[in-house]
């Protein structure tokens, strides 16, 4: 949908910007959580999205879906 798509490129462009701060800060960890009402679609698809491009830029992630495998 093209309002998801534009939330995605809204919230990675908070995140490019986050990072070098914490960088700068001597911070080494920063969570980020995204969620949605079923947790198996937009949200992982969100989570994906953020993962690749961060980890494209060199920085250290890792993903976890908490409720990807829960039956709604």
């Amino acid at each position: 949908f093209p309002q998801s798509n534009e939330l995605a490129y809204k919230l990675i462009d908070l995140i490019d910007c986050a990072l070098p701060l914490y960088r700068n800060e001597g911070k080494t960890n920063l969570v980020i959580a995204i969620g949605c009402t079923g947790g198996k679609h937009r949200s992982v698809a969100f989570t994906e999205k953020i993962y690749n491009h961060v980890t494209s830029k060199g920085f250290k992630a890792s993903v976890y879906h908490r409720d990807i495998k829960k039956d709604r």
